[in-house]
């Protein structure tokens, strides 16, 4: 039995709970109208505009793939092998110093593939053959130098951090389809840390509802999920039941606390997943021909291709924006040797994710699911020490595929050695815009409430590059 908690202390405590009251009615209103609901956060809601992507997969290359290694040749670089960068292009600021060192070639091989010509090296085979359904940006450029600003520029749109993650933004103005999972899933391929940690998708401002739910590695990616065998369900049910109504009166004199809400959405969401996750994660299901063309067979590719299946698995039964990391912990970064640490990285990361891209498309997901492959940036053309490269911000590339872009299309140019983007250069922001953009949102007109502004994933800042648009 609960202790009685009375409702007014004093004749003015009820005037003041009673006046907030009214105003708690009036927002109410508004929020109905114009945002996501309390009651039921992860509804599924309109768009600005039809969509063309229902959901995003972004497998996120932690640590800084090379671009000019990869998928952006440049003939010139190879010319100039060894020489120094030369004095027109300016002093170049990188982490680990003022750029200028001597220019390395690529050593890998490029070939055109597909209608489209697209070019790709011999360290990404599989991707190579997805080429028409790529839309390639060549010309990203981004704010931040190092790991923990870039990463978190690429997820929140600042380097800063504290702002809403892009997969938050995207469920706090959607919604999901299916309640009984979380709108948005982040899965990591080591037990390493996410450079900057979970701020890469917490909401900020936004409601705390909204922020990614990370599946940890091993046969229990939720943790804390199972219920006791002591505990029936219906106690369960109780107990919750309880813990509501006491959150009900802990609520009454702490209006605008979304954090309680977000608790109690959890508990909610986690009794409704008992009975659904085990389902969605259960991988035994999937035949031993998928399991294959993920690399579930090899060590090299294991992990991260458990991640990349699992990812398919959630979008799906509707999930909205699942996030996939390959070499949590900035294993991506070179700066000793590019052959060594990139050769081991594509070949973790090629085989899975080719795999996804053709399991969407055989299952008829992909015209609807947008697969994002790509980093917080790219790798300098200079050499740092002997064999490494540096960060490059300044021009890098990042693939799209399915849900709505424009596939077998190459927009924006670097320059000749691939250090900044000429041509078509798209901000982080621009990026941004685009997704929301191919998800039937308006970056400008998705927006929350805070310190006075109306803020969004954007910023002030954002364009959608129309170019790579189907």
């Amino acid at each position: 039995m609960t202790p009685h908690v009375p409702l007014f202390r004093n004749r003015r405590d009820f005037l003041r709970l009673a006046g907030g009251g009214f105003g708690a009615l009036a927002y109410s209103a508004l929020q109905a109208a114009d945002g996501p609901s309390v009651a039921a956060p992860f509804a599924p809601r309109p768009t600005h505009f039809a969509a063309m992507a229902k959901a995003v997969i972004f497998l996120f290359m932690e640590g800084g793939p090379s671009h000019i290694d990869i998928c952006d040749p440049k003939p010139e670089l190879t010319r100039m092998n060894g020489k120094p960068l030369p004095a027109s292009f300016g002093r170049v600021i990188t982490p680990m110093g003022a750029g200028g060192n001597n220019l390395l070639a690529s050593k890998r091989t490029f070939r055109k593939y597909g209608q489209s010509g697209m070019d790709f090296s011999d360290w990404v085979p599989n991707l190579a053959t997805c080429a028409d359904d790529f839309a390639q940006l060549r010309a990203c450029y981004a704010d931040g130098l190092n790991h923990v600003g870039s990463v978190c520029q690429m997820n929140t749109g600042t380097v800063l951090a504290g702002k809403p993650a892009l997969g938050s933004w995207a469920v706090y103005g959607l919604g999901t389809v299916n309640q009984n999972l979380p709108g948005f899933v982040v899965l990591t391929d080591t037990p390493n840390e996410v450079a900057g940690g979970a701020r890469n998708w917490g909401t900020g401002f936004l409601p705390a509802t909204y922020q990614g739910t990370q599946f940890r590695n091993g046969s229990s990616p939720i943790l804390n999920l199972s219920t006791p065998d002591s505990v029936s369900a219906a106690r369960h049910r109780a107990k919750l039941d309880l813990i509501a109504q006491m959150n009900d009166i802990h609520r009454r004199e702490r209006p605008g606390d979304t954090s309680l809400d977000a608790r109690q959405s959890a508990y909610e969401l986690a009794f409704r997943m008992q009975a659904t996750a085990p389902e969605a994660v259960d991988l035994s299901r999937e035949d031993q021909r998928t399991k294959d063309a993920y690399g579930l067979n090899r060590p090299e590719t294991a992990e991260y291709g458990h991640r990349c299946l699992l990812a398919r698995r959630l979008v799906e039964r509707g999930v909205r924006f699942v996030q996939v990391y390959c070499g949590a912990g900035s294993q991506w970064d070179s700066h000793a040797d590019i052959e060594g640490n990139h050769g081991r990285m594509c070949r973790r990361a090629d085989q899975p994710s080719a795999a996804l891209i053709k399991d969407l498309k055989q299952r008829g997901l992909l015209d609807s699911t947008l697969v994002i492959w790509g980093g917080e940036f790219g790798r300098t053309p200079q050499t740092e020490g002997v064999s490494g490269r540096d960060h490059n911000p300044f021009g890098f590339s990042m693939l799209m595929a399915g849900g709505g872009v424009k596939a077998g299309t190459i927009h924006g140019t670097t320059d000749e050695f691939g250090l900044r983007g000429v041509e078509g250069r798209a901000h982080v922001a621009d990026f941004h815009a685009t997704i929301l953009h191919l998800m039937g949102l308006d970056h400008t007109k998705l927006t929350f409430r805070h310190n006075g502004l109306d803020d969004r994933l954007t910023g002030q800042a954002g364009r959608v590059v129309r170019e790579v648009v189907a």
